[in-house]
This record gives structure tokens, sequence and C-alpha cells, in this order.
């Protein structure tokens, strides 16, 4: 993927696109990857970049949802884990089969638990991970050395998928763009426009680099833009009532000698009545969620002391060495654009389901909800949608079986470059081609120069954060280690993209200042 190339596009073409999309995270994404495939012109513009927001701040997880289970949303329990599945078999590089292990310190836990897994696994089918079963304290102590042995009487052991969302993201950007779909980060739609009827007919978009403006056309328009949907429902009716009730959710990330084995631990049921993890990720540990009602919608939420104290409170309940604020590699919050129900304000009681909705007099179309797991199905019905609203020729969908760009059976051989999947037989050639690129960036960080530069050539990378936060996750892994790469990552990036010594510095400055929320100081 070239920007530049991309913008050229835009701007040459002459003749309307059959779907222009708002948003870049996963919903977006997944939507260009689906309209494209089925052979529509598809436009995606991105006011940020791709997985900017809610979309790389998951727990990281690829799962059915076992409280949604609790919650008795059976059919929702059931198309995750067929989307589940799904995923594993399109983006083996990404997702991989974990684990989980709900340890008992009651009597009456472990039978109670077995039971819901065995629902769990009957629901997944042939799609299913692997079976679950009770097992004793010396198979949860074998599974979780860290674990609390004070008490403790068993567990449930049952398995799920885990993925790296970000990488995910770009992934998905490229197999758009390889299909023919043209997408641009950075761009943001300022405008709708509309015919004499008074429904759209394309849209505004402001180029954040250039401050160009170009009027686009379109056939229809949809709003895949999470938290910020309401935004740009306004933008088409300044009274548009809110759809969206925002929820942030808060994970904080530690030493993987916290969670040293290949399991993950899983609270069925904390104080706020939430479910929470403890997950091996990488080489480190993210320990989350919370869910917390929020009245403003940001690009870079900021983690609240009371959710980071809730996390290590409820924690440390389960690990016997107990992890303190000093501990803490980053944390980092994220924005779930739940749908609203009523007026109710406990959004943890929301559904994690999409919602379409079609303007009855302007067309335009806006999904809302969902979760990472389904985001194909999302996609699916988003285009089937659009193609009737558009009168496009029905083409039906081809994603269920579709390989994601990066696809490789056994990435595991390419070690800390697994996740680029077969991507990373090229970013070992550049390290092959100039040491300097070899070379790690920073002593407590894996990145490499080769890195910087693929992100750069390939995969639309503009700015530090863009590196750093979500081509190689680095500001989750240890934010203090990705302030102080930023100046290499940035004279790297100068080269690259034809940027001077102003640019890197003012990169560098910028990078700081966001990177400050994902340190923890207490």
């Amino acid at each position: 993927m070239n920007r530049q190339d991309m913008l050229s596009g835009v701007r040459e073409r002459r003749t309307a696109w059959d779907m222009i999309i708002i948003g870049g995270g996963a919903t977006g994404l997944g939507s260009a990857v689906d309209a494209a495939s089925r052979g529509y012109d598809v436009l995606l513009f991105e006011q940020s970049d791709f997985a900017k927001g809610t979309s790389s701040r998951s727990t990281k997880l690829v799962h059915g949802g076992v409280r949604y289970l609790q919650q008795g949303n059976v059919s929702l329990v059931m198309e995750a884990l067929k989307e589940r599945g799904r995923l594993l078999r399109n983006a083996p590089h990404l997702v991989s089969d974990v684990a989980f292990i709900v340890p008992s310190y009651v009597w009456w836990e472990s039978p109670f638990y077995g039971i819901g897994m065995k629902v769990y696994d009957l629901l997944a089918g042939r799609l299913g991970f692997g079976k679950s079963a009770n097992v004793s304290p010396e198979d949860v102590i074998s599974a979780i050395p860290s674990i609390q042995t004070e008490g403790l009487r068993g567990g449930t052991r049952y398995h799920d998928g885990q993925f790296d969302d970000a990488r995910l993201a770009i992934n998905l950007a490229t197999t758009a763009a390889k299909q023919g779909a043209t997408l641009l980060n950075y761009a943001e739609v300022v405008e709708l426009t509309k015919g004499a009827d008074g429904v759209i007919d394309g849209v505004v978009v402001c180029d954040r680099e250039s401050d160009e403006r170009m009027t686009i056309h379109g056939r229809v328009v949809v709003n895949a833009t999470g938290p910020f949907a309401d935004g740009v429902r306004r933008l088409d009716h300044d009274d548009a009532t809110p759809m969206i009730a925002p929820s942030q959710g808060v994970h904080i990330v530690l030493d993987r000698s916290f969670l040293p084995g290949d399991s993950a631990i899983m609270v069925p049921h904390t104080d706020d009545g939430r479910v929470m993890f403890a997950i091996p990720w990488h080489d480190v540990a993210v320990v989350g969620t919370t869910d917390t009602p929020v009245d403003t919608v940001e690009l870079e939420p900021r983690p609240s002391r009371d959710d980071v104290e809730f996390i290590l409170d409820t924690a440390n309940r389960y690990l016997a060495r107990p992890a303190t604020a000093d501990d803490i590699r980053s944390v980092f919050a994220g924005i779930r654009p739940l749908v609203k129900m009523g007026d109710g304000g406990d959004t943890a009681a929301l559904s994690r389901d999409h919602t379409i909705l079609v303007d009855p007099q302007s067309g335009l179309l806006t999904v809302a909800g969902g979760k990472w797991t389904t985001y194909r199905r999302m996609a699916e019905d988003v285009v089937d949608h659009a193609m009737t609203l558009a009168d496009l020729p029905a083409r039906g969908c081809v994603t269920e079986q579709f390989a994601i760009h990066g696809y490789h059976r056994n990435a595991e051989r390419f070690g800390r470059l697994a996740f680029y999947g077969s991507d990373a037989l090229q970013i070992e050639r550049l390290e092959q081609s100039d040491a300097r690129l070899a070379a790690a960036l920073h002593p407590r960080l894996g990145l490499t120069g080769a890195e910087v530069v693929w992100a750069c050539r390939n995969e639309m990378a503009r700015t530090v954060d863009d590196v750093l936060a979500r081509r190689t996750r680095s500001l989750l892994f240890d934010a203090r280690a990705a302030i102080e790469a930023a100046p290499a990552v940035a004279a790297l990036m100068a080269r690259e993209l034809g940027r001077d010594e102003t640019w890197a510095t003012a990169q560098v400055d910028e990078f700081g200042r966001i990177a400050a929320h994902y340190v923890y100081t207490g």
C-alpha cells in the first residue's frame, strides 16, 4: 500500500464510486474487504490512522463471549464462535488458540463453571478450539505457576482465541487494497453532499497532510466510525438523536513474569459484574478490562486511576506475587461504541451485537456496536444493505473462506516476526541487506529499523505513533521504552518519507505527548 498512489487515484477519479466507507477500524476495513472482493469500487477514508481508536485497544481476544452466555444471548455467542473459527482459518498468522483457566476457591465453582463451558463447547460445534474440562489444583498450578495457591480447590480449563488487533487491521487494509479498494488514512470527511432529492451522493474530505479539500461522489455512503458514529450522523442532520452509549475499557500491561505460562486466567465475576482476563500476549501480560460510561469520545482516551487500581486489586486476588503501580509497563484505554437501549446507564449490560441504521431521508447507512470477533459477519451485513441501497448488481459474500494478507500456516518459524506472516520473509531480507536495519532500536523492544522501513513503504505508516503504537505495538509493550525509541524511529521515517529534521523533531514531541497517557505514574 502506498498513500501517494491512493491519493492520486482519488484525485484522478471522474465517476462516482460504488461505495464510500467512512472509518478505518475493524468494521470499516472489514466492509472494504467484503465489498472489494465482490467486485465493487470501494473508497475508504479514515480521519487518523487505521485502527487508531477502539480497534487497536481490545483485550486481544477472539472469543464467543462467556459473559454473553451468562446473559442468555445464545445467538450472539453462537455467531461469535463460528466467526472465531473462520478467523483462525483465514488468518492463522494472527489468531491462535489459548487455554484459559477459571480458578476455583469455593467448592461449587468448578462444577458450576464446568457445565457452562460444556455449553460453550457445544455451541462452537466443529469450529471449536478445544474441549473444556475441570482440572485439579496441581493442574492449575502447572498451567499458571504464578497463581495464588492459598485456598485453591482446582479450576475449569477451556479454550478460546487471541489475536493481534492492530496487525489484523493493517492486514485487512492491505487485503482490501489487493482486491482493488482505495484507502486513505489521515483523510477526514468534513461534509456529506446531497442531491436535489436530499439523498446523500458523496462526501467532502480533507487530506490532513496537505489541507486539500476534495468532493467525492459515491452511490452509497457507509458510516463505520465506531464511537464517532453520531458525529457523522450530525453531518447529515444537526439534530440526529444519539445512538451511541460510549463506554471506556482500560487495560494494564505487566511483565510476562506475572503470567509465565502459556495459559490465561479468566475471572468470571468481578466486583462490577464484569469478566476480567489476564492473558499472555507476545512477551507481556495484558490484564483487563473495565466498563465505565463516558460522556466524551476521544481518539486518545485517558485511563483513570480508579480503573487502574480496580484492575490491580482484582488481579492481585489471583496472583501469588502482587503487582504494583511500578510494575505497569503500559496502560491503555479504548471506547466501546455500544448502541443505546432506552435510558439505562449500565453499559456493562448493553448488547455487543451490531446495529445497522439507514436514514429514511438521506440514505446514510450507519453501523454500530459489535466486536472484533464478528467483524467479518458485520461487514457482510453492511455490504448486503449497501448493495441494495445503491442498487448495485447483486453479488454474494465470499469472505467466509478468504485468506487475509500475510496468511501463513507456520508463521511461528519467523520468531519475533511471526505476526507479519508471509511478509516476515521480506522484512528478513531488509535486515540482511543492511546490518543497520537489523539492530534493535531499543534494548527492551524487539523493534528493528527494517520494521520501520517496511511500515513506511508498505503499510502507509505516516507518523511515529503509527509505527510504535499500531504497526509494532511497542507503545503497549513498554511505554517508556517506546518514548526512548522515538527519535531513532523518526529519523528512519524522515528518510523514507522525504521529511526533514524539523518534521522528525515535531514527530518525537507529538509522540511524547501521546505516549505520556500510556505511562502510569499512580
